[in-house]
């Protein structure tokens, strides 16, 4: 027979939370009521793990940054067209597929119902919502400009994801190859030379010495390949624990911006995302010093979190933000610290910053486009020097014999 859980109350007033077995649910109310208790729910197992995996996978769902960018653009479209808040959510909550996002829109919306901003609601959910977002979302509400608080943030948000998916996509074609080769190379050392390897000792020539290293590499992979994988776990866990540190943050992100072509690549990228986010805040009237703030909290490389952070404590005491910039110039770039300082002197910084954000994220754009045009050549005269190598090593040997025969 079934198992059912049900809440009941008793004489005394206290609630009971127990299971019982039984044909169906009329049996468990038959049953409670013959206890002189009062019946408040009553539910199967199936339905109760049924609600328990909906739960989980709800949990486990993610909700992806062009989903958060449809929900800021649709939630200002059909508050500009004249639906309620409470009401555009609840269309967008009708329409998702997305578990996780379903559950977030229908806790805003009873937050909205019980009469809180938008913007409070949010910050209940900071998986889902940055402090970017929040703080557009709360100056729309303040400046009765919803709408276009929120048209600007999909704006943002959607440049920012764009602009990282074109560097990871140059990025990533060469990750791939250079895997691949390690993979290849690994594995015919282990396999491949091992045969070549007896054979040479067969015919007793002298080795040169690229073929000894390629045959010491080989004896290694193979006699010490326990010690090599146990290196490599143990070295994964500490990697990015180091990567994670303090200390370890600081390293990697100087160390990227000190990498020929990736590093200027790096710095464009910060500026334009530093440009871009401050003129989207500073456009839906956010205070220049909170702005610079969220803004700090939006990149991810420590030195310009640093430099933001000085940025601020200068406008804060009355000195221009640009003075800052033009300091950094081993950060940011000549062009970013003179647009700011006309955007001071004319007040129209918002429009300035845009600007430079507009050029940047051009110029990342191409070089991302060259780079994808560069690498693979590069990519193919690397393998074709490595494969040379491995076969004159090979092969010289077999050369040596032949003269001595």
């Amino acid at each position: 027979m079934p198992i059912f859980f049900y809440r009941a109350k008793d004489a005394s007033g206290e609630i009971l939370e127990k299971k019982m077995e039984a044909a169906d649910r009329f049996a468990v109310y038959r049953k409670i009521k013959e206890g002189n208790q009062i019946v408040i729910s009553v539910k199967e197992e199936s339905a109760v793990k049924s609600k328990i995996i909906e739960k989980a996978k709800s949990l486990l769902s993610k909700v992806k940054t062009p989903e958060k960018i449809a929900f800021a653009r649709n939630l200002g479209t059909m508050i500009k067209a004249g639906l309620s808040v409470t009401r555009a959510i609840s269309v967008m909550e009708k329409q998702t597929r997305n578990r996780k996002l379903k559950s977030i829109l229908i806790s805003l919306s009873e937050g909205v119902s019980k009469g809180q901003p938008l913007s409070e609601s949010m910050k209940n959910h900071q998986d889902m919502f940055s402090t970017l977002f929040v703080s557009m979302v709360r100056s729309g509400e303040e400046s009765g400009n919803l709408a276009g608080s929120l048209k600007v943030v999909a704006l943002q948000m959607e440049k920012s994801y764009l602009l990282a998916k074109k560097v990871k996509g140059a990025m990533l074609y060469p990750i791939i190859i250079i895997s691949l080769m390690i993979v290849i190379g690994v594995l015919m050392m282990v396999y491949m030379v091992p045969t070549l390897t007896e054979t040479f000792k067969g015919l007793g020539v002298d080795l040169p010495l690229s073929t000894r290293v390629i045959i010491f590499i080989s004896d290694f992979l193979r006699s010490s390949y326990l010690l090599i994988i146990a290196l490599v776990v143990a070295m994964v866990p500490a990697t990015i624990g180091f990567a994670h540190s303090k200390k370890g943050k600081r390293f990697l992100n100087k160390l990227i911006l000190k990498i020929p072509i990736i590093g200027n690549l790096a710095k464009e990228i910060n500026a334009a995302r530093t440009a871009r986010t401050l003129s989207s805040l500073l456009s839906s009237g956010v205070d220049i010093v909170v702005a610079i703030g969220v803004t700090q909290e939006v990149l991810q490389n420590v030195f310009y979190k640093e430099v933001l952070n000085e940025a601020q404590k200068s406008v804060e005491k009355g000195d221009p933000m640009s003075s800052v910039f033009v300091r950094h110039e081993d950060l940011y770039p000549v062009f970013v610290g003179e647009m700011v300082s006309v955007g001071e002197e004319t007040g129209q910084m918002s429009e300035m910053l845009l600007n430079v954000a507009t050029f940047y994220e051009n110029e990342v754009d191409q070089k991302t486009k060259d780079m994808s045009t560069i690498i693979e050549p590069l990519l193919m005269i690397i393998i074709g020097v490595g494969v040379g190598l491995f076969a004159i090593s090979m092969l010289s040997p077999t050369y040596s014999l032949v003269e001595k025969i």
